[in-house]
């Protein structure tokens, strides 16, 4: 391992993570340098580095997963140093070889220590033999089944990916004739993500605590723990929640999977930053899962509970320097992880442009944001927008003030998490300390990602919109701005707008002046105007008085106040007639490539079930037969790259058309 001073350092990743990094690069003089892919070019993590190089392609396997076209940026502007950041080349032991071959110093461990860990089965033998917890594995070679896997697994189980992480690769299974299908697709997802697609089955463990232990090592042979995080509220086997300390650990446990990391990690001769995960049952055991060989996307909370710079202690241990002794753990610090999807649609990836996104602050209040106001969100990357972040007292404290910050949040354009969040964090359950991996099979995430603004803030909301987009066309007019629009020497019809939001059609009837005139649905709303304008009103409605915040994008309204926020499509009075279509279409909630076909043009289908399966954002999306009935088109190939809205399929129920 190469030990020097680091002048100039290469970021081999992008949006939060890079941007992260490049905040402790200021603070310690290094030299920044981003890469970035044709859709990143705009994001804010190009602009915060000292110098940035374009390594194109819009894909990952075309920009940051190409290790030649990031060691040869890095000789391009003399780096001498590589941080991978987490996800694409963050755990692939060659890159890390070759970063060293090219006389750059990689911050992370060495590359036997990579490729060790990297593999989960390899993993599990040196845990065990270092005396680490771990449950019974089976690997699956090739597309047979091993004989007797059930019986020696027992159901249900897991298939995961030997390499790579995130949830990619990874399905329960439940019966027995469900196994090959989940291993057929388990291993797709991990090659088409990992480029490996070795899988293996454990004992599927139910409702566990997921628990994992922040270790570092330096060169010096040191190696120290930075107490735990639990992780354990998920969706599809990936973390959406993260804190620490956890709720369930005591100071025995928490010795105890300590000493069991430090272990582990001591074995593999380990330096820099890594996670050693463990699942914790009912009972209170602890297995260990795997070793993350990278900061984790929730290292914030670790160093909000101990007042450490993770980033810093990184570089310095890539430098040869010592590591510290361990704080002891000081408050509670909370992560939620805010991504562009719909949890009512299966967490469904939403793309497009974000009109407005706020910076939350205040005090115990952080946030690692990748966008911004304006930033295109793509389809070929993870739909993480930021990491929002409390830290407190105590854990009840930070739980209500990362809610409050938000539920404050401005952010609109593509569907978010937020709201699904929010409640999680005000949930009983959470408050309790009763957080594990089946939270969200407990609790729908439909009812949780429901709109915090209920029918009745939307009504309130509609009338904000009416009254600020009056008050923007009258600043707009070119003649007699002045006057209200609709003002007649004596008083007349009120003027009228309809919206539509998730709580329905509303319709509002406003007259201004004197004695302003407000109805929704008919039923007269008794209003005070304080203040008025395009983007803002001080409102009196039914007595009580708030500021209302409008955007206005064309014809869609964002609407945020104190009791939510609310989007509303403000319906045009001269409707074009909607063109025909055949009943039964299935088209693309966003772009993707069709990775299966699964039926033919004139088989009969049930309702539910699986037609054609899309990639996008790095997962599969299963398409699904809406009713039973006959498949009448198939409009898609397979390999196909297809836009949102594409039309797939047509399936046809009986006595259509």
């Amino acid at each position: 391992m190469t030990l020097r001073p680091i002048t100039k350092l290469l970021v081999a990743n992008r949006a939060e993570i890079a941007g992260r990094i490049f905040r402790t690069c200021r603070g310690m003089g290094i030299s920044t340098v981003a890469v970035y892919s044709d859709p990143d070019r705009g994001l804010p993590f190009v602009r915060q580095a000292n110098e940035a190089v374009p390594i194109g392609g819009a894909t990952p396997a075309e920009s940051y997963l190409r290790a030649e076209a990031i060691i040869a940026a890095a000789r391009r502007v003399g780096a001498d140093a590589v941080h991978p950041g987490y996800g694409f080349l963050a755990e692939n032991a060659e890159f890390a070889r070759r970063c060293g071959e090219a006389d750059l110093v990689f911050v992370g461990p060495s590359p036997e220590t990579i490729a060790a860990m990297g593999s989960k089965i390899e993993a599990k033998r040196i845990a065990q033999r270092a005396g680490v917890p771990v449950l019974p594995t089976v690997e699956v070679d090739g597309d047979t089944l091993p004989a007797g896997v059930v019986e020696r697994v027992g159901l249900p189980l897991l298939v995961k990916a030997s390499a790579g992480g995130g949830g990619r690769g990874m399905r329960v299974v439940e019966r027995v004739e469900d196994l090959a299908a989940a291993v057929g697709a388990a291993r797709r997802e991990a090659t088409s993500a990992f480029g490996d697609g070795t899988i293996f089955l454990e004992p599927y463990v139910r409702g566990p605590r997921h628990v994992e232990i922040q270790v570092f090592g330096d060169a010096h042979g040191k190696v120290i723990s930075l107490h735990e995080r639990e992780c354990s509220i998920q969706r599809r086997h990936q973390k959406i929640i993260e804190e620490s300390p956890s709720p369930a650990v005591g100071s025995e446990l928490r010795q105890g999977m300590g000493e069991a990391a430090i272990a582990l990690a001591t074995a593999i001769g380990y330096t820099g930053a890594g996670t050693v995960e463990f699942i914790l049952d009912e009972r209170g055991r602890f297995f260990f899962l795997e070793v993350n060989t990278r900061l984790q996307v929730e290292h914030p909370v670790t160093e909000f509970i101990t007042g450490l710079d993770l980033v810093r202690l990184q570089l310095e241990a890539a430098q040869g320097g010592h590591l510290p002794d361990p704080p002891p753990i000081s408050g509670h610090a909370i992560e939620v992880r805010l991504y562009a999807e719909d949890p009512r649609r299966g967490w469904m990836p939403q793309t497009g442009r974000l009109t407005h996104m706020d910076q939350p602050e205040g005090p115990g209040l952080r946030i690692d944001a990748g966008y911004e106001t304006g930033s295109e969100i793509g389809p070929n990357y993870d739909p993480m927008l930021a990491k929002v972040i409390a830290h407190a007292p105590r854990r009840e404290e930070a739980a209500r003030r990362l809610a409050a910050a938000l539920a404050g949040m401005r952010i609109h354009g593509p569907g978010t998490n937020r709201d699904l969040l929010v409640r999680i964090l005000r949930h009983p359950e959470f408050l309790a300390g009763r957080t594990d991996t089946d939270f969200l099979e407990r609790h729908d995430p439909a009812e949780l990602g429901a709109p915090l603004a209920d029918a009745g803030a939307a009504r309130v909301h509609a009338i904000a919109a009416a009254l600020c987009g009056q008050a923007g066309r009258r600043e707009a007019a070119r003649e007699l701005r002045t006057l209200p629009s609709g003002w007649r020497n004596a008083p007349s019809q009120l003027q009228r707008v309809a919206f539509e939001c998730d709580a329905g059609r509303l319709d509002v009837a406003y007259r201004l002046g004197a004695g302003p005139s407000v109805e929704v649905d008919g039923e007269p709303i008794d209003v005070t105007i304080e203040s008025l304008s395009p983007n803002r009103g001080d409102l009196v409605l039914d007595g009580v008085r708030r500021q209302y915040l409008v955007d206005r994008d064309d014809h869609l309204y964002h609407v945020d106040s104190p009791l939510g926020y609310t989007r509303l499509q403000q319906l045009t009075r001269f409707p074009a007639t909607a063109r025909g279509e055949t009943p039964g279409s299935l088209h693309a909630a966003m772009p993707g490539i069709v990775v299966r076909i699964l039926v033919e043009v004139g088989q009969r289908v049930d309702e539910g079930q699986e037609l054609l399966v899309v990639e996008a954002m790095k997962m599969e999306h299963r398409i699904l037969a809406p009713r039973a009935g006959t498949v009448t088109e198939i409009t898609v190939s397979l390999g196909d790259s297809i836009a949102a809205g594409t039309l797939l399929a047509v399936v046809e129920a009986a006595g259509d058309g």
